[in-house]
């Protein structure tokens, strides 16, 4: 299979991210952002990460085991930050357990309310989201004019990577026969 969607990191900041997300002996969600440059060719679609933004407990509006919602400061500084540096936005979060990355429910409803103003805000830059677990990852990525993003297929780690679980799958099908 040759990837369509990729995020490419240093192998440092995957293990940073994923240190921040998935802390010993958490029991609530982590979140954060990565800057990342978009680049298109030969039918493949790359985000390239220039910055990894771990977010803190201030900035969200609620945190919990199996929710997160980001302030309106925080999700302010993001976006500026983005708009600052000509960046794309990817945002990472955390789910716990022994289960495999998928997004959950409130995740997709949080997603479709987010990311058009996102990509309004940033004149229709490409937006990813990834759901990171101890086992793997899933996410989406909206990098056409389409409402409906895609799946993310893989990270590339300096050469080394993940295939993404795929699982959040069942999500754009849905979307799919609602807009039919």
């Amino acid at each position: 299979m040759n990837p369509r969607i990729i995020i490419q990191m240093s192998r440092i900041q995957w293990e940073g991210l994923r240190g921040h997300l998935l802390p010993r002996g958490s029991t609530r969600e982590e979140g954060a952002f990565i800057l990342a440059n978009f680049s298109s060719a030969a039918g493949q679609e790359l985000f390239t990460a220039v910055e990894v933004m771990p977010l803190a407990a201030e900035d969200f509006a609620c945190q919990h085991g199996d929710y997160l919602e980001l302030s309106d400061e925080a999700r302010a500084r993001v976006i500026k930050r983005a708009h600052d540096t000509g960046t794309c936005l990817i945002e990472a979060h955390s789910h716990l357990g022994k289960y495999p990355a998928c997004f959950s429910p409130s995740d997709w409803r949080g997603l479709q309310e987010f990311v058009p103003h996102v990509r309004w805000r940033l004149k229709g830059k490409p937006y990813g989201a990834i759901v990171v677990t101890a086992s793997g990852f899933d996410g989406f990525a909206w990098t056409g004019k389409s409402a409906l993003p895609e799946l993310i297929n893989a990270l590339s780690l300096e050469g080394d990577g993940q295939i993404a679980t795929g699982l959040s799958r069942r999500y754009l099908k849905e979307a799919a026969n609602e807009a039919i």
